[in-house]
């Protein structure tokens, strides 16, 4: 989870304990996913509030209360509670159900690990170089998701995904040439990178290759994937930043984790593209 943000992960069996614990008009438990996700099923009591609306929508929930978040999976309402801090919110009563409405019904998800990926004891050339490396990966996944959109409407946001993930690796790449001799030009130096390694960890061939077990692949699965990595690559740019102290490489990673949290508000209003 984001560690600035500090709001609270729970599972479906210590929210049952919070609930048994607690008085209703205590707190609010709110179903971030689609509308046709919440007909199929949903937590009894539970309120409807689409990620992509819930920004417009924070106002009219009691502040006083605890706001429960939860979705299918678990990223859609980390998401969310990240934008009820975002919004003023109390931390301190706010969660998130991580497995998502899936544990509630005793499925398991097999989630994205987070794994570490810059070696901690790199000068700041060498972790810029990696940062970009990721960003090249990151871009390589949405080219490939291209081939699984379920509709001709959902490619141009998926197109200024991959885009904004050249921008980020621009932005990186302002940073790395002033602290190298003789640096390549942006484009052959990006051109030239692998981007094998995602920025949550795991390699880019592995999630190519469950995508393609799939075979098929809904919008929202989508969205997920991809807020799944934009949250991790947040929280990992950040850390690094909080490592690396006062210098070139830390205003670097704070400023590509501002670009990373504008990702994520471009991929959660994507979501109002499902009309589904």
């Amino acid at each position: 989870m984001i560690k600035q943000d500090e709001f609270k992960e729970i599972s479906f069996k210590e929210f049952e304990k919070y609930r048994a614990a607690n008085k209703e008009n205590d707190y609010l438990v709110i179903d971030v996913r689609q509308e046709n996700e919440y007909k199929s099923g949903h937590v009894p009591g539970a309120k409807l509030i689409p990620l992509h609306r819930l920004v417009d929508r924070l106002p009219e929930l009691e502040s006083d209360k605890d706001l429960i978040f939860y979705c299918r999976s678990g990223v859609r309402s980390e998401m969310a509670g990240i934008m009820a801090v975002e919004d003023g919110r109390d931390a301190k009563k706010i969660y998130n159900i991580s497995g998502g409405f899936l544990a509630y019904q005793g499925h398991s998800l097999d989630g994205f690990p987070r794994l570490r990926v810059f070696d901690g004891q790199a000068g700041d050339a060498r972790l810029l170089y990696q940062a970009m490396e990721l960003e090249k990966a990151a871009e390589r996944f949405y080219e490939i998701i291209l081939s699984f959109i379920p509709d001709e409407k959902f490619k141009e946001p998926i197109e200024q995904l991959a885009k904004a993930e050249i921008a980020h690796a621009r932005t990186i790449y302002s940073y790395w040439k002033q602290i190298v001799e003789n640096p390549q030009p942006f484009e052959e130096l990006y051109g030239s990178l692998k981007g094998d390694i995602l920025e949550n960890g795991q390699p880019l061939a592995e999630v190519t290759t469950a995508l393609y077990e799939k075979n098929k692949i809904a919008w929202t699965d989508i969205i997920e994937i991809a807020l799944s990595i934009e949250i991790q690559a947040y929280d990992l740019y950040r850390t690094m930043a909080d490592r690396q102290g006062q210098g070139g490489a830390q205003d670097a990673f704070l400023s590509i984790a501002q670009m990373e949290k504008a990702h994520m508000k471009l991929v959660v209003k994507m979501l109002g593209n499902d009309s589904v």
